[in-house]
């Protein structure tokens, strides 16, 4: 059994590799950036495992040197924690671009101070790989691909900024200092809500479907399971012959067609019927995965498993 350092354990994909991790038999130190606030982590030390094999550690990801403690000792790191894009954000250099860049670079300096880290594997996205003047004509995008910084300034897509820019120095730190860097780019992430409260994506999605946000995004963006994200990332630390990036991605859809789809399957909620006017997010393109699934990962769950796990849970627990 290995010890792992899970970043951020309270996001979407870093509680459920956490979960994931434990039920293996592995012992895990994660980080919070208020570990003492059971409001936020309390449930993380109810999964199966976690008394014996969970540590919650102080970290923030704009103090350098803050993760020393958490990844020593550790004998691989996950990087997942990263902030998400808050609608009509005054902040977006100080609130989403500085953490998320200078966050992957303090967890990365960590690293290589660290006497047992052996893998980093860095949960990017595929907002790295789809903002491009070319998306159409280049597609199906693969690993090789790259948004455009200039693309994604153009049309005020800072999250795609972020995670480009972080990713790219990200990989210059670690070739520059010999760490064994593998990179997971997921796309837009569905499923089954395990914190007591929804965050990112899963947050977003609720919003839609009860029709509080005024208009749904003018986005074609891909969409993938949580199992599938976390189970990418158990491959990418675990899979001696793992390397570069990863894309994870199932299908490509606008989100008026998810709309769409989910107004024929659960008819009973005041969907968003609004398109943004955002530009710069909605072309057509289509991402390959083959790269992760020849490396093991099982078939990917479908639109409708993703959304139907979503609506389920969801349901049980009162929020639909």
């Amino acid at each position: 059994m290995q010890e792992y350092c899970v970043t951020g354990g309270t996001g979407l994909i870093a509680a459920y590799l956490i979960k994931s991790l434990l039920e293996k038999g592995h012992t895990v130190r994660t980080t919070a950036r208020d570990p003492e606030n059971t409001d936020k982590v309390g449930y993380l030390m109810q999964l199966n495992g976690a008394k014996e094999r969970l540590r919650i550690m102080r970290a923030d990801l704009v103090e350098e040197g803050s993760f020393d403690a958490a990844v020593e000792g550790a004998d691989g790191v996950f990087h997942v924690a990263s902030p998400v894009l808050v609608p009509n954000d005054d902040n977006v250099k100080e609130n989403l671009i500085d953490p998320c860049i200078n966050g992957t670079l303090n967890v990365l300096k960590s690293c290589k101070k660290s006497t047992s880290v052996k893998r980093v594997v860095l949960t990017s996205s595929c907002s790295s790989i789809r903002y491009r003047f070319d998306a159409e004509e280049a597609s199906p995008l693969n690993e090789s691909h790259w948004s455009d910084p200039e693309y994604c300034k153009r049309h005020n897509l800072w999250y795609g900024y972020a995670k480009t820019v972080a990713e790219k120095e990200a990989w210059d730190f670690a070739h520059e200092n010999g760490l064994d860097l593998v990179v997971v780019n997921p796309s837009f992430v569905i499923g089954p809500l395990l914190a007591p409260q929804p965050t990112s994506t899963l947050l977003l999605t609720l919003a839609l479907v009860k029709g509080v946000r005024g208009e749904y995004p003018n986005t074609r963006i891909g969409f993938v399971h949580i199992y599938d994200v976390v189970n990418a990332h158990i491959l990418a630390m675990e899979e001696s012959e793992a390397s570069g990036r990863f894309i994870c991605s199932n299908s490509v859809a606008h989100w008026s067609e998810i709309i769409q789809m989910l107004r024929a399957k659960y008819p009973n909620y005041p969907y968003e019927d609004k398109c943004s006017t955002q530009k710069g997010g909605d072309s057509p393109h289509s991402m390959d995965s083959s790269k992760i699934i020849e490396l093991g990962l099982p078939t990917m769950k479908s639109l409708d498993q993703m959304f139907d796990d979503f609506f389920t849970s969801f349901q049980e627990k009162g929020f639909l």
